[in-house]
């Protein structure tokens, strides 16, 4: 490798041509880079006094160590998002300029310096090859034609904005032009076979629009094979991903796609910003290296399309679209990976549609349930990364059910009785979700669903505060406390297309005019065409009536008692002795470590309804999923053992100690001891991320 400083508008004139490789990421860099390049370089221009402006580095290979040595084209390793930026302004520059106010900013040789190669014909004409609908793009601008149809939105987009700025300058071109001539970058030659691409192109993500984990891993299975194999890989498998994933979600959704890959493939869940990392872990493994990458990426891509169809909308079959989009809608991202895996049996025909459309909408009963009952979700992601473990082959989607029906109670699905009462009471209509739950009831059982979007919500007994005195008579002499309780509740929303005649007129005003309740086409209105008074036993009526319906759209699995014993675990042998606090004397009533054990308990049994207590024979364990941190108690102080990894834990006070290793009791791999009720509340935080780790809550 040979590094030198060079001057970017010299570089690009000296150099025969660059080429992108395929497996390197799309032209990425929104307005937001633009404008700091182009502010960068309009102060540059303008002051005097500034000699140069570095814009980092372009990297490339070519077969020997000396820069420019032979005319053949340069395959660059990093720096294509500032070479096609300066290529887009120097084209937008070109178009403009009216003779030469700088000495080489003539039209001409603008392009025949810096963006094509004049005597060359074909792609060899041109200073800079991109990839795909990039290359395309660019390669249109450069030769003044019209854009093609399958277009680079980037390109597009930030030539607009250069060709707009440019031309706000008119005819005052110097400050641009002495600018772009005081560009710097380092000029990096790398030696084929000496240096490693891959070390490097990491290495070097430290300037311009952070590479994503997709980018990284792209590379990573690309950059090490022949051309041939690239291409062939490429074109057969990546390309169509790309295609599928849509030029604007690439970046953000594969990146997410992956890690639930990696949950399903390595069996655990990825750090979300170490997805790259987990990944170069799995590519290594025995089996799957001895498979080869074209199954990898063969694989990959399969898995791509299944994710595509759930989270992107590509799904073809009518009725699982809708499921999806009602996934979407409800944000039940945390389910894919276990989504990915029936998907996968329906593709490969070991499922039929419709076992995977009950199994979806068991997902989507299940999640929405949840959230009314406002059970805690810290706890979903890895209840769906587990998820298929206890599923059984021969009976696939009654064991899904039963895994559903069986989940412990801080995983439940909530019953009809807790469903409908929370749903009853609660305040939804500042759900996060309030059309989606809307939409759903009003089209249950509809073959020609309602668009909802084209309603308003409509509280049937007005949000004013200021209520009028119809309403309060309406409502009884409890009118306050119906108002308060009952406002935002089911049984007062509905939908209308009649808002703002509706304003805050009386019931029955409301239910007899033209277009009022009693001409209402919409489901969710039955009932109140016929409605007498609107008090609170009515509000209650319609609450049960709706709530009802609600169990039926997000119906809970119910298999019988036979068949769920047939897929219950086998019960754990009864334990040969059992603990209290009383036999550990270090806890007698009145000890300084009784006093602090009560008040520590206090708050770790507070964390969350999942947590329990334990007394064993040498410490007192707290649980959710399994031991999250053990207390042993000494004589004037408790001992914490906290179950995560010692590197893990952020301790800035660094209270704690790494036994990972060490003969101990308890089962962590770090160690805390509470001295004073002064530490509980640094200490609790410890504490907390090992459950929070454990429940999956974390960044992990």
């Amino acid at each position: 490798m040979k590094a030198v400083e060079s001057n970017l508008l010299k570089f690009l004139q000296a150099s025969p041509q660059f080429v992108i490789p395929i497996y390197q990421r799309t032209y990425s860099w929104t307005l937001k880079e633009c404008q700091q390049l182009w502010d960068d370089i309009m102060h540059a221009g303008k002051d005097a006094a500034v000699n140069a402006h570095f814009i980092g580095s372009v990297v490339y290979i070519q077969e020997d160590l000396y820069q420019l040595s032979r005319q053949s084209p340069l395959l660059v390793i990093d720096g294509q998002q500032r070479l096609t930026t300066v290529s887009l302004i120097l084209e937008a520059l070109a178009r403009h300029v009216e003779g030469e106010p700088v000495d080489g900013f003539s039209a001409l040789k603008i392009r025949s310096y810096y963006l094509q190669n004049p005597l060359e014909a074909g792609d060899r004409g041109h200073k800079l090859l991109l990839t795909q609908n990039d290359r395309t793009s660019l390669l249109a601008l450069v030769r003044q034609q019209p854009l093609p149809d399958e277009r680079s939105i980037r390109i597009r987009d930030n030539f607009e904005f250069f060709d707009q700025m440019v031309g706000k300058l008119g005819s005052n071109l110097d400050a641009l032009c002495k600018g772009l001539l005081k560009l710097m970058i380092v000029d990096v030659s790398l030696s084929r076979g000496q240096d490693n691409p891959q070390l490097i192109f990491e290495s070097m993500n430290s300037t311009g629009r952070e590479l994503s984990q997709a980018d990284l891993i792209r590379n990573y299975v690309l950059m090490g094979l022949d051309p041939d194999h690239q291409t062939r890989l490429y074109e057969t498998h990546w390309r169509p991903m790309e295609t599928r994933f849509g030029q604007e979600s690439y970046g953000t959704h594969f990146d997410r796609f992956m890690r639930d890959y990696l949950t399903i493939k390595a069996s655990e869940i990825p750090n979300v910003k170490a997805v790259y990392e987990a990944f170069k872990g799995y590519a290594t493994l025995k089996n799957v290296a001895e498979a080869g990458v074209d199954a990898l990426v063969e694989d990959i891509d399969r898995y791509a399309n299944y994710y595509c169809a759930m989270a992107l909308g590509r799904e073809q079959d009518k009725r699982l679209a809708e499921a999806f989009q009602d996934l979407r809608e409800l944000r039940v991202d945390v389910a894919y990976p276990f989504l990915l895996q029936v998907y996968a049996r329906y593709d490969e025909e070991r499922l039929s549609r419709d076992e995977l459309l009950s199994i979806v909408r068991l997902v989507e009963a299940y999640v929405f349930r949840r959230s009314i009952c406002a059970i805690p979700t810290n706890s979903l992601n890895k209840t769906f990364a587990t998820f298929t473990r206890s599923l059984q082959e021969d009976s696939y989607l009654e064991s899904v059910q039963a895994a559903f029906q069986l989940l412990p109670s801080y995983r439940r699905f909530p019953n009809d009785d807790e469903f409908r009462r929370e749903f009853e009471s609660r305040d939804i209509y500042n759900f996060r979700n309030r059309s989606y739950w809307l939409r759903r009831i009003e089209n249950d059982g509809r073959k020609e669903r309602v668009p909802v979007d084209e309603y308003t919500i409509e509280h049937i007994m007005p949000q004013n505060n200021d209520l009028p005195a119809v309403w309060r008579s309406e409502l009884g002499p409890d009118w306050e406390r119906v108002h308060k309780t009952k406002l935002h509740t089911l049984g007062n929303l509905t939908l209308t297309g009649y808002n703002s005649e509706y304003s805050d007129n009386a019931f029955a005003e409301k239910r007899d005019m033209r277009g009022g309740f009693r001409e209402s086409p919409l489901r969710l209105n039955v009932g109140l065409g016929t409605t007498a008074r609107w008090d609170e036993d009515a509000i209650d009526r319609r609450a049960a009536e709706l709530s009802e319906t609600a169990t039926r759209v997000w119906c809970s699995p119910d298999l019988r008692s036979d068949v769920l014993d047939y897929y219950r675990p086998s019960s754990k042998p009864a334990a040969t002795a059992s603990y209290s606090i009383e036999d550990h004397r270090n806890l007698a009533v009145g000890t300084v470590a009784r006093d602090l054990f009560e008040q520590f308990r206090k708050e770790v049994l507070s964390l969350d309804p999942a947590v329990t207590e334990e007394f064993l024979k040498l410490y007192i364990a707290y649980k959710a999923e399994t031991n999250f941190v053990d207390v042993i108690p000494q004589t004037s102080r408790l001992l914490l053992s906290i179950n995560i990894p010692f590197q893990e834990l952020n301790d800035p006070r660094e209270m704690a100690r790494d036994v990972t290793n060490l003969g101990r009791w308890g089962n962590g791999n770090s160690e805390v001891v509470l001295n004073s009720s002064d530490e509980l509340p640094y200490i609790l935080n410890l504490v907390g991320q090992a459950f929070e780790r454990q429940m999956g809550n974390g960044s992990a």
